[in-house]
């Protein structure tokens, strides 16, 4: 009888099993953390027992993860909630077993592209020092452009997070902020000296809309 062979998994497959990214599984394999063979047209096939050994906890699992959280104001960050945020993503990474190997709370605008945390972020994923971003809200990254930043997280093989899809109702507030400031710069070009009325008008009927929205 002969011997049964053993099943080998794609790079893809391999990654998805392991829950972490095809780029991560590449660097594995380049390190030594795990073996593969190659097929005569030289694609990847990683073992069975390879894989289940990682599952094993006897190598890296692509659990490092980085915890990012923002606030936009002042005001939020005295009220508690950057620390309550904070501590709400730290207990989601235990319950889903991750390792979090760093906590990042910060408060700037999400139209702030210069924020120091998302400046660490990137220079975390360049170093492959994580695996994966965890975030409340897609808006904690970026109010606009986030498409474009998870793949630059991508190239490194590094993955986003998201806790919660919806931006909750509280949350509001900060986007008429974050509107504001694009208005006022823009107002300042258009209307020079009158920009402030305009800015007065604008911010009146936004914050009637907020009220609007948040009333039904």
């Amino acid at each position: 009888m002969k011997p049964e062979l053993e099943e080998h998994y794609p790079l893809r497959k391999a990654a998805e099993i392991l829950g972490v990214h095809p780029i991560t599984l590449r660097r594995w394999e380049k390190e030594g953390k795990i073996r593969c063979v190659r097929t005569p047209s030289g694609q990847r096939r990683f073992p069975r027992s390879e894989v289940l050994r990682l599952l094993g906890g006897e190598a890296p699992s692509g659990t490092r993860a980085v915890i990012y959280a923002r606030v936009s104001s002042a005001k939020q960050a005295g009220a508690g909630n950057l620390e309550r945020q904070k501590k709400r993503l730290e207990e989601y990474c235990r319950d889903k077993g991750y390792r979090v190997v760093a906590a990042i709370a910060e408060q700037g605008s999400g139209l702030n592209e210069k924020r120091k945390g998302l400046a660490r972020l990137f220079r975390m994923a360049r170093e492959g020092k994580m695996d994966l971003v965890v975030i409340e809200f897609k808006d904690r990254l970026a109010r606009f452009g986030f498409t474009y930043i998870e793949r630059y997280f991508n190239a490194f093989g590094v993955r986003i997070e998201i806790v919660n899809g919806e931006e909750s109702k509280s949350l509001q507030e900060e986007l008429v902020q974050d509107m504001l400031s694009i208005l006022t710069v823009f107002s300042a070009k258009l209307y020079g000296s009158r920009s402030r009325e305009f800015r007065k008008k604008v911010k009146e009927a936004m914050l009637d809309a907020s009220k609007g929205e948040q009333a039904d």
